[in-house]
């Protein structure tokens, strides 16, 4: 029997990817560990590897489509000795054996799993609560919507047992891909189903109800305006749309989780890095030269800014956490992502174990991530997870500014330029170079006294270098 092959979940998040490149024809011969293609999802482009020997029947998805859902068909593959033709032929046609999905990389456990956004730059979906018990009576099924299934209950009524919305499975996939709470449309099906033409006409602000919240909750948000009606402030003609890739949506999703469930609070402080040019300057002048006669490391200041926050999380260890709702997790290591700027977002490569490696390490590694990360070529252990992440933003002269926390994270550390400024030191006026960082924490895992703490270690580190190397 023919072989299905499906789009992968190459990340524990990964729900669409693009399909960019097929490296295998039809009627090219298959072998187990084969690339057969180069799929891109939101961070990064990726190899998939066939998993069973046989010949390409045929493509179902051409190379270049975008948004292929994830268990979509992709290709079909003849097993050896089958005929390719009827293989072809009956592509996607009744049950065949299905080609398993490469696993994702080691690493992603189900911590990381769980909270699945670390991700870059980014800040992680907010993980779906189980939905309620199905009611004693629910409608019957009304045929013409998402299948023919019956109403079914998603969780998003005011109580347990009473209130619940019923809708179709199209009209809540039409009401998510429109970011409106279906709680919030007013059905018109039987039984005050939500359908499909109630959530197209809540796109434009019909038959919308106004926000309610439970008693003794918080007021709820106010829902945001809806695509038509942004574009409706605006003269046709006067500007350009271009959809959002990938990348742009998942950030979106990921930044607004973040501010919206953690409680932010923001500590700033003045860094003399004097010292750390100085050093800076004498180590990247004594670097060995490689056979080429090139440096064989050149250290930037952010080298060093990784080197001190790593250190300075293990000398405050209270603060290496993730909050989880059941406990706090107490990391080992010191586990520093980076933002790394790169068309149309930014992502967070994270430097492992970084207290325990030098600065040459840290700087040789640093670059070489950055690099793989704009070439869209991370894997996602390399960039989910972590405990702590830097956002320098100096190189572009920002004198400070406050970053968001990368869930699962507790702590990001936003770096603003160093500058010569004006100082007084022992009654006198002098000039000296400083750096303003903004220490981020997450409230629920850092107090403000912790978070204190932290930023001042950091500060000691970053004002006395030679400090990193004992």
């Amino acid at each position: 029997m023919p072989i299905n092959i499906l789009m992968p979940a190459l990340s524990p998040t990964m729900e669409k990817g693009n399909l960019s490149k097929w490296l295998k024809k039809e009627g090219d011969a298959v072998k187990t560990g084969d690339v057969i293609a180069e799929i891109e999802t939101d961070k990064a482009t990726m190899e998939y590897e066939a998993v069973d020997d046989g010949v390409m029947a045929k493509i179902v998805v051409p190379e270049g489509t975008n948004d292929v859902a994830v268990n979509q068909l992709i290709a079909v593959m003849a097993q050896e000795g089958e005929d390719v033709k009827a293989a072809a032929a009956g592509a996607g046609q009744g049950p065949a054996p299905t080609a398993r999905a490469p696993s994702p990389p080691r690493g992603e456990g189900a911590a990381q799993q769980a909270a699945a956004s670390s991700t870059s730059a980014p800040a992680p979906k907010e993980a779906k609560s189980p939905p309620p018990p199905a009611p004693p009576r629910a409608p019957s099924p009304q045929r013409g919507e998402g299948g023919g299934e019956g109403a079914r209950t998603n969780g998003h009524g005011a109580g347990a047992g009473t209130n619940r919305i019923f809708s179709s499975p199209l009209a809540r996939r039409l009401a998510k891909d429109a970011n409106i709470e279906l709680g919030r449309i007013q059905g018109t099906g039987p039984h005050g189903r939500v359908i499909a033409r109630d959530v197209e006409a809540a796109k434009s602000g019909q038959g919308l109800r106004a926000p309610t919240a439970a008693p003794g909750s918080a007021p709820l948000v106010a829902p945001s305006l809806s695509d038509q009606q942004i574009r409706a402030l605006y003269d046709d003609g006067s500007y350009d749309f271009v959809p959002h890739d990938g990348m742009r949506r998942t950030i979106a999703q990921r930044l607004t989780a973040s501010v919206q469930t953690i409680p932010h609070f923001y500590l700033t402080i003045d860094c003399d890095i004097g010292k750390l040019l100085e050093a800076r300057e004498e180590i990247n002048a004594a670097a060995s030269k490689d056979k080429d006669g090139k440096p064989t490391y050149k250290l930037s200041v952010n080298d060093f800014v990784i080197k001190a926050l790593a250190l300075a999380l293990q000398r405050v260890p209270d603060a290496n956490v993730s909050w989880t709702d059941a406990g706090m997790l107490k990391h080992k290591h010191s586990d520093v992502g980076v933002a790394v700027a790169m068309p149309n977002g930014l992502i967070t490569p994270i430097i492992r174990n970084a207290e325990a490696k030098s600065l040459s390490a840290i700087s040789n590694e640093m670059k070489e991530l950055a690099g793989r990360a704009r070439a869209r070529k991370l894997k996602p252990h390399e960039y989910q997870g972590g405990t702590t992440s830097v956002s320098n933003l100096g190189m572009y002269g920002i004198k400070d500014f406050t970053a968001v926390i990368n869930p699962p994270q507790s702590t990001i550390l936003a770096v603003g330029t160093g500058e010569e400024r004006a100082v007084v030191r022992n009654g006198k006026i002098e000039a000296a170079h400083i750096m303003s960082v903004t220490m981020s924490c997450d409230h629920r895992a850092v107090d403000g006294a912790l978070g204190a703490v932290l930023i001042g270690a950091f500060k000691a580190l970053i004002e006395n270098p030679v400090m990193m190397l004992v």
